[in-house]
């Protein structure tokens, strides 16, 4: 059952609520000119010598148009990472309030967290990799300012089970913040739909994996225009450069090219899905919604050791919670995964 509407401002730490933001040069003038001599730029044309659109409204009309989400309640930071870090600098008082995390999970929360002097609450995954509402909900109270919760969720690559989502966010106090860095390679939706029936829910995305932008750097963050508003008063005046912009452009504007890869990875997923059984050492694969699959085996250093000295990196997750005797494989192209393979087979 949806609880009311949760009051946002509140939530936001009250020097955050007061703060009179930087205003930059392009953000006071908005039209067309002839001559700009209001932001102490040099004047000689190189296409870079001028500042970047500090809110990016080019990039955030087209991934408005693809994801159906009002510009107005997009965001862009410099990837994910700033993301997250901007999200809890305006949610978490230091050393007062505090996030809940589910581990296993992406780790920069915490580094994040403890940058910013917040302290960490652990919530462990159920079997299953799920969340564990009772367990989330016993611990959370006024000073729990963010769940965060990875679906698909990296290291385990599955998603959450939407059902569960909602019940967090019908009765979780703070803001529920879900990484979808991998959704495009889920089964099920993105939670995007349920963004105007919850004031708390925060959406994260990124051009780092199935639009092949890593290099770039950018993030996308979806929210109530209350919880953009705020992103948008503490974020650097020029937090995405212009190169990152054009790169951003270009790549939207042929959703071809990325469906093409999409299934590209889609398809070379479900072949290493089939073949890796095959091997002895091989003890069970997790199923994937994400670009990678978390893989048990008899023997994951000795496995790691042998690839690596084969040119072929993997990222050993034994030693993280749950994940034991893990390795972790991203999917490579058709070319990399046949190398990859041949490798196992030799092993």
């Amino acid at each position: 059952m949806k609880t009311a509407k949760i009051d946002v401002d509140q939530l936001v730490r009250s020097n955050i609520r007061r703060l009179t933001p930087y205003s930059s040069a392009r953000s006071e003038f908005k039209g067309k000119a002839d001559i700009f001599l209001d932001a102490n730029e040099n004047p000689f044309e190189t296409g870079l010598n001028r500042y970047p659109d500090p809110l990016q409204w080019a990039v955030k009309e087209r991934i408005s148009a693809i994801k159906q989400v009002p510009m107005e309640q997009i965001a862009l930071g410099n990837g994910s990472d700033e993301v997250i870090d901007l999200l809890i600098r305006i949610f978490c008082e230091p050393g007062v309030d505090h996030i809940i995390t589910l581990p296993p999970t992406y780790g920069m929360y915490q580094v994040s967290a403890d940058i910013a002097d917040v302290t960490v609450k652990e919530v462990p995954l159920l079997p299953g990799f799920q969340p564990d509402v009772r367990g989330i909900l016993e611990v959370a109270n006024e000073h729990s300012k963010i769940l965060f919760l990875c679906s698909p969720n990296n290291p385990t690559a599955n998603s959450f089970d939407p059902a569960v989502v909602q019940e967090l966010l019908a009765g979780f106090p703070g803001i529920v913040a879900i990484d979808e860095a991998y959704i495009d390679f889920a089964g099920q939706d993105s939670f995007l739909a349920l963004l105007n029936e919850y004031s708390n829910l925060v959406i994260m995305q990124t051009f780092s994996k199935a639009w092949g932008l890593a290099g770039i750097r950018l993030g996308m963050i979806f929210a109530s225009e209350t919880i953009i508003g705020y992103f948008n008063k503490v974020k650097p005046p020029y937090n995405v450069n212009e190169l990152t912009q054009r790169a951003a452009l270009q790549a939207l504007q042929d959703e071809a090219v990325y469906a093409e890869k999409l299934q590209t990875l889609l398809k070379e997923r479900e072949t290493l899905v089939t073949l890796l059984p095959e091997y002895t050492f091989v003890e069970h694969i997790y199923p994937s919604d994400a670009n990678f699959l978390l893989v048990k085996v008899d023997d994951p250093q000795g496995l790691y050791r042998y690839l690596t000295a084969k040119g072929i990196i993997v990222r050993d997750r034994s030693r993280v919670l749950m994940c034991e005797g893990c390795l972790r494989f991203t999917v490579g192209t058709p070319e990399e995964n046949e190398v990859l393979l041949n490798a196992l087979q030799a092993y």
